[in-house]
């Protein structure tokens, strides 16, 4: 007798449990039984389990018979012909949708040339076991499995063509690639994404090798004459919004360029753009500070009289600048209206970004590098043909990372490059690098894609032979000019004393325990002296009792709030976090006693 649970809860004992889950399964394949409800036999414990719960991930996949697929050619022309819908080969038993339970039991065949008579099921293609990204990596089989979802992330993050209406929208933060490329080496997930209409990325020449110890440790070497012919160019939208806020009342915001009475009145110089209506002008080259629209609001708090004599209160400045380390040019300007009505104006910024050192590049294999060396054309390595690599890959990328479609790209965009045709990379069904090779090899290049290259600076002719050939590489948003950040002094916080956190709000760089080491090492530890005082505070401390003292400034004298003022106070240098724990002990009722010694 076997035991049946239906969602892991015991329902009930069958006599043989093999044949009522084969009876179960012949039913649900018949329709009579919901297709996304799984069947599983556990020959170990003779338990039969079934699950209809939702939340769970089901698969199809092709029936296998007998060693045959029960895909026959003739479902096939129906389906190209449009006579056969999804639906039907569901219907029909032809597809059956399996959870991981059931995978259990079943023996699934990647294609068709592989089948044997123990299979049961065999996948639609071999590409359907990737997600939307994964997919669209070139010869991911020859890859190790890690790399080729850091491959499909890093796709994520590509700066491309993202959409069509791309000038009538207001989206935040957005990157667009100004020369689009479609990839010489494609897949079927390119085709079925329609990729083509949108792509990410640009076909570059790339040679593995080492130049002067620049692209070491994942670093790239960039050609500055491919730069100058729009490589990796692209620009930054970002929009500035405000809405005229309606308060209690009667009271609101008021769209204008601030008068010289408004509370808070920036300088002239920042007004200098803003047009009648207090609104900037499209294509004004503004930097950090100016103002992009002006803005004056009610004064925040009323007191009661002031409530009936509105005429004397001044109103507040409340426009919107561009923050620190903001730069741009004004690329669209547009007046609108919110839902509760209100006026709403946006400004769309635009910047351009030309490739610098620091810029992040990857290819498809999750072989990401940061720009490291800009190098004048003349100086760049070349071919016998003349060639010169817009991109210098190092050679200690690929041995740990076993990223080997990474040299099968290069070896195929180099052969669809010469042959004027786009190669199939699709993983599992893609072209054979056998017939890459002998396509190479009939053009009188190396089959092995390497080629005799000579110093650009010397002339000479490297001794080693290199790998150059054709790739998609993408340039990603992390972008040194949204990320640079430094400040000598600045704002600070309120509560620590200590400067303020993040690039947006002219923060400092923190430096920490393990930063002090570090310097300590280098000997240079005197300097900790100063980078440790940002919140460098004197507090007066009381001899007898050892508590922080009070200071009163009318009097110009010292008491201790415990001991009176017939005691001796000293003024010692702290940092005022420590002062403040001080105060968060006292608040838990524990006596924090500063025991003073002379330093003489």
């Amino acid at each position: 007798m076997s035991e049946v649970f239906l969602n892991s809860k015991y329902i009930g004992k069958v006599i043989n449990g093999k044949e009522f889950v084969t009876q179960l399964i012949g039913l649900r394949r018949s329709n009579k039984v919901p297709f996304s409800v799984s069947f599983y036999y556990d020959e170990g414990r003779d338990q039969v389990y079934i699950e209809s719960c939702s939340g769970r991930c089901i698969r199809p996949l092709v029936i296998v018979k007998n060693g045959k697929s029960s895909l026959t050619d003739a479902h096939i022309e129906k389906l190209e012909k449009n006579e056969l819908k999804w639906s039907d080969l569901v219907q029909q038993g032809v597809i059956e949708y399996l959870d991981s339970m059931e995978e259990e039991s079943a023996i699934i065949s990647l294609k068709e040339a592989n089948l044997s008579p123990e299979d049961t099921h065999m996948d639609i293609s071999p590409v359907d076991i990737f997600g939307v990204t994964a997919s669209v990596v070139p010869f991911g089989n020859y890859n190790q499995g890690v790399r080729l979802t850091q491959g499909s992330k890093n796709q994520k993050q590509g700066v491309g063509f993202y959409a069509a209406n791309f000038f009538a929208r207001m989206d935040m933060d957005v990157n667009l690639l100004h020369y689009i490329q479609k990839p010489i080496v494609s897949t079927i997930g390119n085709d079925i994404l329609e990729q083509d209409k949108h792509p990410c990325g640009q076909n570059v020449v790339v040679a593995i090798m080492s130049y002067k110890g620049y692209n070491m440790e994942d670093a790239i070497v960039v050609n500055q004459g491919s730069i100058d012919r729009g490589f990796g160019r692209s620009s930054y939208y970002r929009p500035v919004v405000t809405e005229e806020l309606r308060y209690s009342g009667g009271l609101s915001d008021e769209i204008s360029i601030p008068d010289k009475d408004v509370k808070g009145y920036r300088t002239e110089h920042d007004y200098r753009f803003l047009e009648g209506d207090g609104i900037i002008y499209p294509e004004a080259v503004v930097e950090e500070g100016d103002v992009i629209i002006g803005k004056t609001s009610p004064p925040r708090f009323l007191s009661s009289l002031e409530e009936y004599n509105l005429a004397t209160t001044s109103r507040r400045e409340s426009s919107n600048a561009l923050k620190h380390g903001e730069k741009g040019l004004v690329d669209f300007v547009m007046i609108t209206e919110s839902e509760e009505g209100n006026k709403l104006v946006e400004v769309r910024l635009r910047d351009q970004r030309i490739p610098e050192i620091g810029d992040k590049f990857t290819s498809r294999h999750g072989q990401k590098g940061v720009v490291s060396l800009i190098v004048p054309e003349a100086d760049i390595p070349f071919t016998a043909s003349g060639i010169k690599p817009d991109l210098i890959f190092s050679p200690h990328g690929i041995p740990s990372r076993m990223t080997v479609s990474h040299l099968i790209e290069l070896l195929g965009g180099k052969v669809g490059a010469l042959s004027g045709r786009y190669i199939d990379g699709t993983t599992f069904e893609g072209e054979k690098e056998q017939d890459l090779r002998m396509e190479l090899l009939k053009m009188g290049f190396r089959e092995n894609g390497t080629e005799t290259m000579y110093n650009g600076i010397t002339g000479e002719q490297y001794k080693a032979k290199i790998f150059v050939g054709n790739m998609y590489y993408l340039k990603l948003k992390h972008m040194v000019a949204n990320k640079i950040h430094s400040r000598a002094r600045g704002p600070i916080q309120l509560l620590t004393r200590q400067p303020t956190e993040g690039r947006a709000k002219e923060g400092g760089l923190r430096l920490g325990e393990m930063e002090k080491d570090t310097f300590v090492a280098h000997g240079a530890s005197l300097l900790l002296k100063e980078r440790f005082d940002s919140d460098r505070t004197e507090v007066p401390v009381c001899e007898s009792c050892g508590l922080i003292a009070v200071y009163d400034a009318r009097k110009n004298s010292h008491f201790c709030p415990v001991c009176g003022e017939n005691v001796e106070i000293n003024n010692i240098e702290m940092s005022y976090a420590f002062k403040l724990i001080l105060d968060e002990f006292k608040s838990l009722t524990i006596y924090p006693k500063l025991r003073l010694k002379s330093k003489y």
